[in-house]
């Protein structure tokens, strides 16, 4: 039986707490965009994603996805969330994100974050 959408977001998003990357990324269509709006460019294709996902998570113990609101409409899920970036340092960060993920066959064919790029620099010069 198929996952609905809500249930493939949710599996994919706690993977993420104790990261396995070819777990995290088999949750993509092999043709999946990943795109963290604002400040990067699209990433194209599940092996693409694969790499910015390990070379993102080399500094982090893992993210906690903290799920404010959740919505679903014909294969789009839209929710207001708090990630809790661990640091292998010890030090976390919260970022609030809006995601706007598109499911096709079971699997995530885009993902778009929208959050404020200045928490995002904030994070990289802690």
């Amino acid at each position: 039986m198929m996952r609905s959408p809500d249930e493939v977001v949710t599996r994919s998003r706690a993977l993420w707490s104790k990261p396995d990357l070819d777990e995290i990324a088999s949750c993509f269509t092999e043709d999946a965009v990943y795109r963290n709006i604002p400040p990067t460019p699209s990433v194209e294709g599940r092996e693409a994603i694969r790499e910015f996902i390990a070379e993102f998570l080399a500094t982090l113990d893992g993210i906690d996805f903290i799920v404010h609101r959740q919505i679903t409409d014909h294969g789009v899920v839209m929710h207001e969330r708090t990630d809790v970036l661990r640091r292998k340092d010890g030090v976390e960060i919260s970022v609030p994100i809006m995601g706007v993920i598109e499911i096709a066959d079971g699997k995530i064919a885009t993902w778009r974050d929208y959050f404020d790029t200045a928490i995002a620099s904030a994070f990289s010069s802690e």
